[in-house]
């Protein structure tokens, strides 16, 4: 039973606001339910639709997502869906890249996309409360649960006009032919084969009949051959003696062709649109040299790899004699039983059927035939997906990878789950619940009956076996059924080997292909919470420390051509496919979740990182009907353009990366479980309604382009508000309530605690001062990349070496390196460096960028003045002037000329500087001047 209204909106906000942990209410509210979570997490969410963005970065960027939602025609992405289940498509093409029948790897990953989209929808109207989104979620939904039915039944003849009345389509993508009966060749010597039929795909070797008993004997007449154009073939000793007539044309695509072959004697004739159009006059094969055939089809073939025949059929005859030549073209203007030659004698089908899955012959003989699916029966209850069992039933058998063959079908399954479940949770529409529980239903009943080995296995494979973030949808499900089998099925896909090494604390990631392996552990931390197994949080924990910071980039994305390398090195694996964008989603979602259970401001400094570089710099920022354009790769290395449109489109990471553009606001706020504090994790335009508090908190600022934010309380409450001290501030963060400073000291990478009773009016200011600052890659110092605040500035540059930068030449007193750039007029956040443009990285353009540069330092030079004297480096590449700035702050010019004494004195000592080289260095400290 699905919780009452009530009960779902605290749904809402645990587990749909990013897949949030479930809270104890939750459960509460579950009739028949198992106990409420084992551990539930101790801050949770707020629900999307209680974070309202406001004018900035994150607005802008989401109303380009907003639109492309609103718009995209949704029959095309049900399009796959439909031609799965033999329904008709609606005349949709479906999307292409992954997400069509002619994508890569045979586009064995369709369906996927659908579910990110239904997800984006769902996002999109638990944000904006639009019904256009609403109504586009319903109708996905519909049309799933037709499909959902179509599979479970036997194929049924979908109708379409035909050259004569009406015709049966086999849709392309539906794995259906027509099955005849036996004998339907009745032995024949002499004999004429015809078809009228509308090929709707320009596949080779596609069959309009083939009857035999395997790849070595049989008869067919093909509407394409290896060439394009129609064939007829009979042999009984395998392709190599095959006796056949070839066609000089194509057939049309889309439009009625009628073909026929006669055989008599030792001449065979292939017609086309009446008319013949080849011969041949040496053959001494017939049907009655084949003996009794057991496969008898219209639109398959004997040969397994040949593409079903897609399009439709109409008048099918066939005759134990061969007809003339005027009367194949009598059969040109009328049906076959009202022409010169009659209905076929052998067997006849008009295809007037309007349902049910069989066809009626009227050649008297009673041989109807029967409409069936390449891949068996119908599917077991529950089962949907845009592609039949077969993917998942093939997966059990492998040993290694092949994507061609199979592209992680759980994975897609994962996509659609959490589609239809976050449709139900925004909209309540049980139909949407009732597919995601038969997903699961199903799901559990196939993986159940496996050995424990089997499963080790599957999941342990590249690509085929992954599966990603199935755990973590199928216990939110579990939040809403209670339903026993529901967790069990979650604990199903645990990879014992990667878990048992995480949660040891063994660093087993070098080779492992990365967007396979997060998701599974913000599944593991669901598992947590509903099993209380400790190992569980562990491997989720040690985990993330082996990924951040040791295999991350600057812009806070991880992989390299999608896998891990050794931790450490980072310029060492610079490419032009660094930076998976998945890979950032997932890896938010699981510093999400695991600040909800510990809350280090570890994690939300990395959310803080990778939302405002690689996640809104992944959104490019223009409006598309067509294309969410998104990136997959991020090159990091010089002069890398970002392409928006990868892989013809429909990849993982556009289906991420529509969710991501519509959930900026997920974790800008978070609340003590007990509601005693208030966690404001993201300094970011928006307005919080904490309804069980009574109040609202609306933040107005332009970070980042401003540095800091206000926050206005309306209502009154007694909490705590913790503001997040990003561990990259400095001096100068403070907090004003009212006008007045709150007395305290501030320690970058935590949280500023204000507790009150807040009233109405209530004001906050807060200042985050920002720096210029460098990250030096791990494997190579002099590699570095170049941050203002939270923000990652890029070279705008076509050159493809890495450019040199010196930065200390202006520094500040207070360390801060921003005095050596030039700002741009008008523009924030954008500067010029010897004459190279330097911008935010979240700016979503097609200029060519430099991430990373190579610092170059080859003088001392302060306060702008050159010394002349070459800046020297100690054994370890730390320069002397890398020495003099790290002890910035300097309290006045005193205290920095004090210290460049005491440095050169050092180094002279050590023999690593002149005497004469140190009293120029000091002497140009004393002369110079600095900015504050």
């Amino acid at each position: 039973m699905a919780p009452a209204p009530a009960r779902r909106a605290v749904l809402r906000a645990a587990v749909l606001a990013a897949a949030a942990p479930v809270i104890p209410s939750l459960a509460a509210s579950r009739v028949g339910a198992a106990p409420r979570s084992v551990v539930p997490a101790s801050a949770q969410p707020f629900a999307l639709g209680n974070v309202a963005l406001r004018e900035g970065v994150f607005a802008a960027k989401r109303a380009l997502m907003l639109d492309h939602g609103r718009g995209y025609d949704v029959d095309r992405l049900l399009q796959v869906f439909r031609a799965n289940a033999g329904l008709s498509t609606r005349g949709a093409v479906a999307p292409g890249g992954w997400e069509g029948l002619d994508g890569e790897a045979n586009g064995n990953l369709r369906g996927h996309y659908t579910g990110h989209f239904l997800t984006m929808l769902s996002q999109a109207y638990g944000s904006t409360g639009e019904k256009a989104y609403a109504d586009r979620i319903s109708s996905m939904v519909g049309a799933l649960t037709e499909v959902r039915t179509a599979l479970r039944r036997d194929p049924e003849v979908l109708s379409v006009p035909g050259k004569f009345g009406t015709a049966a389509e086999n849709v392309r993508g539906s794995h259906q032919y027509v099955d005849l009966p036996s004998g339907v060749l009745g032995g024949a010597t002499d004999v004429t084969l015809s078809a009228w039929v509308k090929p709707a795909h320009e596949a080779d070797w596609t069959r309009i009949l083939d009857c035999g008993n395997d790849a070595s004997r049989y008869l067919y007449l093909a509407a394409r051959n290896a060439d394009g154009v129609p064939r007829f073939a009979i042999t009984s000793n395998g392709p190599g003696d095959e006796q056949g007539i070839n066609g000089t044309t194509p057939l049309a695509l889309h439009e009625w062709s009628h073909v026929a072959v006669t055989i008599e004697g030792a001449t065979g004739t292939l017609y086309v649109n009446g008319t013949a159009v080849a011969a041949n006059t040496a053959m001494t094969l017939d049907p009655s040299a084949l003996g009794p055939l057991k496969n008898n089809w219209l639109g398959r073939s004997n040969y397994a790899a040949d593409p079903v025949f897609a399009g439709a059929f109409d008048e099918v005859n066939f005759w134990s004699r061969a007809l003339t030549a005027a009367e194949i073209a009598g059969l040109e203007d009328a049906r076959a039983a009202g022409s010169p030659a009659g209905a076929g004698d052998l067997a006849s089908y008009a295809f007037d059927e309007t349902d049910g899955g069989s066809f009626a012959d009227s050649s008297g003989r009673g041989r109807p035939a029967t409409l069936r699916r390449t891949w068996g029966g119908p599917s077991h209850p529950g089962f949907l997906a845009a592609y039949p069992e077969t993917q998942f039933i093939t997966l059990e058998s492998m040993t290694k990878g092949d994507y061609t063959v199979v592209w992680a079908p759980y994975y897609t399954a994962h996509k659609i789950l959490r589609g239809v479940l976050d449709a139900y949770l925004h909209t309540d529409d049980a139909r949407a619940l009732d597919l995601a529980s038969g997903m699961c239903d199903w799901m559990y009943a196939r993986l159940s009956g496996l050995p424990r080995t089997t499963l080790q296995r599957m999941w342990g494979i590249f690509s085929s076996g992954e599966f990603g973030g199935i755990v973590e949808a199928i216990c939110d499900l579990y939040a809403i059924t209670g339903k026993a089998e529901h967790l069990a099925l979650a604990r199903l896909f645990d990879l014992d080997k990667l878990i048992d090494a995480c949660a040891a604390g063994d660093d087993t990631l070098d080779g492992l292909h990365a967007n396979q392996h997060i998701p599974i552990f913000t599944g593991l931390l669901r598992l947590y919470d509903e099993t209380g197994e400790r190992r569980y949080l562990t491997a989720a924990k040690n985990f993330w420390g082996m990924v951040v910071p040791t295999r991350m980039y600057g812009i806070g994305g991880t992989s390299t051509g999608e896998f891990w390398k050794a931790p450490g090195v980072i310029a060492g694996t610079l490419g032009d496919t660094t930076a998976e964008t998945c890979c950032a989603y997932n890896l938010l979602k699981l510093s999400r979740a695991l600040f909800l259970h510990e809350q280090d401001p570890v994690y939300m400094d990395y959310y803080e990182r990778a939302l405002y570089n690689q996640v809104l710099g992944s959104k490019q920022d223009k409006a598309d009907a067509e294309k969410p354009l998104v990136t997959y790769f991020i090159g990091l290395l010089p002069g890398h353009v970002r392409d928006y449109t990868p892989k013809s489109g429909t990849t993982c990471c556009e289906g991420t990366g529509m969710e991501s553009a519509t959930k900026y606001q997920d974790s800008v706020y978070f609340r003590k479980a007990d509601g005693s504090a208030l966690y404001v994790n993201l300094y970011s335009p928006s307005t919080l309604t904490w309804s069980q508090k009574g109040i609202t908190v609306t933040q107005t600022t332009d970070y980042p382009r401003e540095q800091g934010t206000t926050l206005t309380v309306r209502g009154s409450a007694a909490f705590d508000l913790r503001l997040r001290i990003p561990a990259w501030a400095g001096s100068g963060f403070a907090v004003t309530v009212n006008g007045k400073k709150v007395r305290a000291d501030p320690v970058p990478g935590s949280y500023f605690s204000v507790s009150r009773t807040w009233r109405d009016g209530d004001t906050v200011r807060v200042s985050v001062p920002f720096r210029l600052r460098v990250e030096k890659t791990l494997d190579k110092p002099e590699v570095q990349a170049l941050f203002y605040g939270p923000v990652h500035l890029v070279a705008r540059d076509s050159r493809t070496s890495y450019l040199r930068f010196g930065l200390y030449r202006n520094a500040a007193l207070s360390g801060d390196l921003l005095p050596t750039l030039t700002p741009v007029a008008g523009k924030p956040l954008h500067y010029t460096l010897d004459g190279t443009g330097l911008a935010p990285f979240f700016e979503g353009t097609e200029d060519p960028t430099h991430a990373y540069f190579q610092r170059a330092e080859p003088k001392v030079v302060l306060g702008t003045i050159d010394s002349g004297v070459t800046n020297p480096a100690g054994p370890d590449g730390m320069t002397l002037l890398d020495e003099i700035w790290s002890a910035a702050p300097f309290g006045d010019k005193g205290a920095l000329v004090k210290h460049v004494q005491a440095t050169a004195d050092s180094w002279v000592a050590a023999g690593r500087l002149s005497a004469p080289d140190g009293k120029k260095v000091v002497s140009t400290a004393k002369e110079a001047s600095y900015v504050r």
